[in-house]
């Protein structure tokens, strides 16, 4: 199936950003393989100018990468952008311990669906706010 097919069965453009590189290629595959179209930023700075290219309905952010508060400006960013996608941190645990104790263990597969559902709740949120905004500008009119 071409890039083109592909993106048009996509259930929802996502924006995947991690430092870890390991951490990030395992969420984007599992994201993938569930029918999101995954773009990924390694740092703050790639995911701002992925952010002013490109339109996501949701952008999932690890907290720090380059800075400690790396995270919160990438979601501040995505936050003012006009198409306002749904915004989360991610971070890498295994029964609430922080991948960094745990470093081989990312996703364990009997977290999959819990993931999976939560995203596809934020992305449902979204486009219910979305759905409400036009609604109302159109009653404005």
């Amino acid at each position: 199936m071409g890039a083109t097919k592909a993106a048009e069965l996509a259930l929802a453009r996502v924006l995947l950003v991690d430092d870890n590189p390991t951490a990030r290629l395992t969420l984007q595959t599992v994201l993938e393989a569930s029918g999101y179209l995954v773009d990924s930023a390694a740092s703050a700075a790639e995911a701002v100018s992925k952010l002013d290219e490109s339109e996501y309905q949701l952008v999932l952010s690890d907290m720090e990468m380059e800075s400690p508060q790396a995270g919160l400006k990438v979601l501040a960013h995505a936050r003012m952008m006009n198409y306002k996608p749904a915004t989360a941190l991610v971070a890498s645990c295994q029964n609430g311990i922080a991948a960094e104790n745990r470093p081989d263990m990312l996703i364990e597969p009997e977290g999959v669906p819990d993931l999976l559902e939560d995203v596809a709740s934020l992305i449902g949120e979204r486009a219910a706010r979305r759905l409400h905004r036009e609604l109302r500008l159109m009653h404005l009119d």
